[in-house]
């Protein structure tokens, strides 16, 4: 591993914007990065995923993964700082570090494996990209592969092996609206949705599993001296078990027909789904992961479940995780950071991994 070119790499990757939907101009760039690492069949697939590979023999090929898109709206100013301990940066944990990553073992891994060595940088795992990008990945590879590794910048120590199944709905309300002196009195959409988001946000909710919900965004209205004729909020629901985010879900369809009146619509949309299932503790290659990692001299801080792209194939009960390469803090903030420090051992543990499934294959037969 050369750290200053993989600093130099994620500082770059996290200069491009990359919302989601918008991720095309930095996946052109990492085209450039995996040429120059001598990748083989380099290319955009149908929906903007990039993909390389290391040509392998007859044996089963390993994905690892990273996405291209960030939280961070096109017009971000996008500045990243290098001091002697950490990057700092919109963007730079989340997931320019795990980009270069990819990069940096397109350089390092043996060339001729028992199988191709995938490497793709995927789209829309952000937000309502619903994770698109390895849904495609896992269309074109299916079962096939001997694992799935997904990369993430920020999560060292770690290792997702169990989807988050999460709900993400959008609530409108639509109203006659008026002048708010004249029509003084028609119900307004605005004021219905803050009452409806006021008894959301009281739903009793488990510690046990854990269980979320959030409001992220609400919309609506024309000027303050109108009465809304429109308005809505995406909120975000998730659980451990789908059956609580089943019950929650429920429990929020039943609020919103209570508010239907002829004066006031109600309308509830699914807007995005991200699925569950998992891989127990005990598979290969979760173990194998745990042991990398202690050898590197970190230790193991979690084995969860999380929403990430491994979501995807662990949905299918396919070999897959989510790990790590650093520490950082204040993701999808405008302050997020990552220690520079952290980085040589969790590359390490990720390259000790990825040895240990290229040459141990039997173990991970499932």
């Amino acid at each position: 591993m050369d750290l200053e070119r993989m600093i130099e790499c994620a500082r770059a990757i996290q200069a491009i914007p990359a919302p989601t939907f918008d991720e095309r101009k930095r996946a052109l760039f990492l085209q450039d990065t995996f040429e120059g690492a001598a990748l083989e069949d380099v290319q955009l697939d149908q929906i903007g995923n990039l993909l390389g590979r290391i040509q392998g023999g007859s044996q089963p090929p390993l994905i690892i993964s990273a996405h291209l898109d960030t939280v961070f709206p096109a017009d971000t100013q996008l500045a990243s700082k290098h001091t002697e301990d950490r990057l700092s940066g919109p963007g730079i944990g989340d997931n320019a570090i795990g980009l270069a990553t990819l990069v940096e073992l397109a350089y390092d891994l043996p060339r001729s494996p028992p199988g191709d060595i995938w490497f793709v940088a995927t789209v829309g795992e952000e937000g309502l990209g619903n994770l698109r990008g390895m849904h495609e990945v896992v269309k074109r590879f299916g079962e096939h592969p001997i694992a799935y590794i997904v990369l993430e910048g920020m999560a060292l120590g770690h290792i997702y092996h169990r989807g988050l199944p999460v709900r993400r709905y959008e609530i409108t309300t639509i109203t006659e609206g008026g002048h708010a002196w004249i029509h003084a009195g028609r119900p307004s959409a605005i004021h219905r949705l803050i009452e409806v988001g006021a008894e959301i946000i009281t739903f009793a909710l488990p510690t046990l599993p854990r269980t979320s919900i959030n409001i992220g965004r609400i919309d609506g209205g024309t000027s303050i001296n109108t009465i809304a004729n429109r308005a809505s909020m995406k909120i975000d629901l998730r659980s451990e078990e789908i059956e609580t985010l089943l019950n929650l879900e429920a429990q929020m369809m039943d609020l919103v027909n209570s508010y239907q009146t002829e004066q006031s619509e109600v309308k509830l949309t699914l807007i995005g789904e991200r699925p569950g299932g998992g891989i127990p503790e005990g598979h290969p290659l979760v173990q194998v992961a745990v042991q990398a990692l202690k050898e590197c001299g970190e230790k193991v801080i979690h084995l969860k479940s999380g929403s990430t792209d491994a979501s995807v194939p662990l949905s299918l009960g396919l070999p897959a995780i989510c790990i790590g390469i650093t520490r950082g803090g204040n993701a999808h903030s405008l302050s997020e950071y990552i220690e520079i420090e952290p980085i040589s051992r969790g590359y390490n543990a990720l390259m000790s991994t990825i040895g240990r499934v290229l040459n141990d294959r039997s173990i991970f037969t499932v």
